[in-house]
């Protein structure tokens, strides 16, 4: 942590002197971009403009930034292909179940900003399309037992006698 500013001295010196003694430490050596111009601007960029460029340098989801209803609406759109890739029918059913839950939590919470509709998923439609994907395996079918042998045990009299 740098120290405070000594009183009588006046900001610009000290930034100065503190710029000065990180450049005898070393510490602007091999930096990325060193020596290089700074990109040029055609335009000033709006904030949300600003917001993208960084999310995609820094590699971060853009979707955070989206208000509540567009995300839901993503989401919605990609139900289907989310759907699909459950293995049951019952985690099919969850998902959509889920997501359906949210879609509520959104229209009974209020809403900061553009209040934007989104359509709650048809439970019955969505489990029917994963059905038409998954295709009902036919169980093998059981097989029957055989009746047991019948005992070849001797009752207790012809073994006392034998």
């Amino acid at each position: 942590m740098t120290e405070r500013k000594p009183e009588g001295m006046s900001f610009e010196s000290w930034v100065e002197q503190q710029i000065a003694q990180a450049r005898e430490r070393g510490a602007f050596e091999d930096l990325a971009g060193a020596g290089k111009p700074l990109p040029r601007r055609d335009r000033e960029k709006s904030s949300y403009e600003w917001a993208l460029e960084w999310a995609r340098r820094e590699e971060a989801d853009v979707a955070a930034m989206l208000p509540s209803g567009l995300v839901l609406r993503k989401e919605r759109e990609d139900l289907p292909e989310l759907v699909a890739a459950q293995p049951t029918e019952e985690r099919a059913r969850a998902v959509v179940e889920a997501h359906n839950a949210r879609v509520d939590l959104y229209y009974r919470r209020p809403v900061e900003g553009v209040w934007i509709a989104v359509g709650m998923a048809d439970v019955d439609e969505e489990l029917a399309r994963w059905r038409e994907g998954h295709p009902a395996v036919p169980e093998p079918p059981a097989e029957v037992p055989a009746p047991p042998a019948p005992s070849r045990r001797r009752g207790w009299w012809r073994r006392r006698a034998g």
